[in-house]
């Protein structure tokens, strides 16, 4: 797991002193041309509003009322509930929907999606605002002029979009690079033949539908000799693997991917390749006694596609992973990553909030276990979560106890801020040696889980380690899109650690199928 974020900040002279001159950011959003597709009576509320320039979609659901949404807030635009007319007048003034249901307006970057009924008409339309955004790149500038490949992640609405166009420009225009847009949904150039000028000098490809991606990304390859291809929201393993094509043709790759983490990513069954992939290797008994590891473990099994990986954590922080695979190779292992963070500053600069630190070398001595599993033991928790421990507990097998003393435990678990400012004569516990103390940096569910496994010596097997990060990586997929995701055929044993993955994510699950095709299902809450 990756260290907690330690956000000290750095002097801002750490900056890069060709970041001086960059002008603050620049928006241009043709919210006049959106406004002109929405029914009169919604188009007036909405003006009402004031200032506009946060304004982030406005939803149109048959039967319910119309709201507009800003990134810390909703409103209704009226009392009065959408009807068929008001769809229909918005339907008949935008583009055709594609084989996905998203549309747009000619010359602009504004995405209109649509929900439809069992019979296929459309009930609810989702009218998103586009803007380019001029300013947006500086904060990762240099990163993108490093000719490296670059994946962006996070999560929806913190502008990976939005950045893609502005590094198309910059390398187009800046640069004088051949630059190949491959635009799936038309978010990054906008609606009609012509692109959007937030791209620049830079070539649009357009994608017939979602699952032709994969072809139109080496069709641009091969027919149009770019020095750099953009593409936004690799989703699927033929996408991933088109990526990689790209990448050992020399071409500079520059895409985003669903996962908002490093993590995220190589607990995706589907796209782990971007960052090298995951396989199970049988060490020497000489190599594992070496590295203080079981004999099987997991290791990247390639060279990842992309050099650097940047974390968006919101617009104006940044997570930079400049090794991805040294990144990878220290997840993979258990270790922590500290990644580099960057906040941009108001003037359009950036300061240093933590440095990035390079991951431990593999042959780094693995503590070894202080407990028997089987005993199990006493602990004494002190501020770290009752719940938490009682539910690893039970998932890990161990026999746990708590004790509402020091002097009666085995061991004292606590955060490493308690035990800074000596709460409960914890630092005179473990400065005497009278017990053993555990600190961990925050009360998660996560941190009492991986101490656990630290005391009392427990490691998955990498059949565990892989069922539980396809399921994990399931939840996730459930929880963003509320449909169900099916996993691969296990053996019984795996599929239990699956349902309780699922358990934890507070998602239903059933296993279905006759074996040795049995395998878990993961559904989305319907309360």
């Amino acid at each position: 797991m990756p260290a907690p974020l330690n956000l000290n900040p750095i002097s801002p002279k750490l900056n890069l002193e060709a970041f001086d001159a960059m002008s603050v950011r620049e928006i241009v959003d043709d919210l006049d041309k959106l406004l002109a597709v929405l029914p009169p009576r919604i188009r007036t509320a909405l003006e009402r509003q004031g200032d506009l320039s946060e304004l982030l979609e406005v939803v149109l659901d048959l039967g319910r009322k119309p709201e507009a949404r800003f990134p810390d807030k909703f409103v209704y635009l009226s009392d009065e509930p959408v009807t068929r007319e008001d769809i229909d007048y918005v339907v008949e003034r935008i583009g055709e929907f594609n084989r996905d249901n998203r549309a747009g307006i000619e010359g602009t970057l504004h995405r209109i999606s649509c929900i439809r009924n069992r019979s296929g008409r459309i009930v609810g339309l989702t009218c998103r605002v586009g803007r380019a955004v001029f300013g947006t790149v500086n904060i990762i500038r240099d990163i993108v002029e490093s000719g490296k490949n670059i994946l962006l992640l996070g999560k929806p609405g913190v502008g990976k979009t939005t950045k893609l166009r502005e590094i198309a420009r910059i390398l187009a225009d800046e640069f004088g690079k051949r630059v190949i847009v491959v635009d799936t949904s038309n978010e990054i150039a906008g609606d009609g033949d012509v692109p959007h000028p937030g791209i620049g000098l830079a070539r649009r490809m357009q994608v017939p539908s979602p699952e032709k991606q994969a072809d139109v990304m080496i069709e641009a390859v091969e027919n149009h000799m770019p020095e750099v291809i953009i593409v936004d929201e690799i989703g699927r393993k033929e996408e991933a693997d088109a990526a990689r094509t790209i990448a050992e043709r020399g071409v500079q790759l520059i895409a985003t991917a669903h996962g908002n983490t490093l993590e995220n990513l190589v607990a995706n069954p589907l796209l782990c390749d971007l960052v090298g992939g995951i396989q199970a290797v049988t060490l020497s008994d000489e190599e594992a006694r070496r590295r203080g590891t079981q004999k099987t473990v997991l290791e990247r099994k390639a060279p990842p596609t992309f050099d650097i990986i940047v974390e968006l954590i919101d617009r104006h922080k940044v997570a930079i992973h400049h090794d991805a695979a040294k990144a990878v190779d220290a997840l993979l292992r258990g270790q922590p990553v500290q990644p580099e963070i960057r906040e941009e500053l108001p003037d359009g600069s950036f300061r240093v909030l933590q440095a990035a630190k390079e991951p431990q070398d593999e042959s780094a001595e693995t503590p070894t276990a202080l407990l028997s599993r089987e005993k199990g033991g006493r602990v004494y928790a002190y501020g770290v979560s009752r719940k938490h421990l009682e539910r690893a507990s039970i998932l890990l097998g161990i026999p746990l106890k708590l004790v509402n003393s020091p002097n009666d435990s085995d061991f004292v678990l606590t955060l490493e801020s308690h035990l800074r400012k000596g709460h409960g004569n914890l630092r005179a516990i473990a400065e005497r040696g009278q017990k053993p103390v555990f600190a961990i940096r925050s009360n998660t569910y996560t941190q009492v889980e991986r101490v656990l496994r630290l005391i009392f010596g427990i490691s998955r097997t990498p059949e565990e380690e892989l069922a539980i990060r396809e399921a994990e990586a399931a939840a996730r997929i459930v929880l963003e899109e509320h449909r169900p995701v099916e996993l691969t055929p296990v053996g019984p044993h795996l599929r239990k650690l699956q349902h309780q993955v699922a358990e934890r994510y507070h998602l239903p699950s059933e296993s279905i199928g006759r074996e040795p095709r049995r395998r878990v299902v993961i559904y989305p809450n319907t309360d």
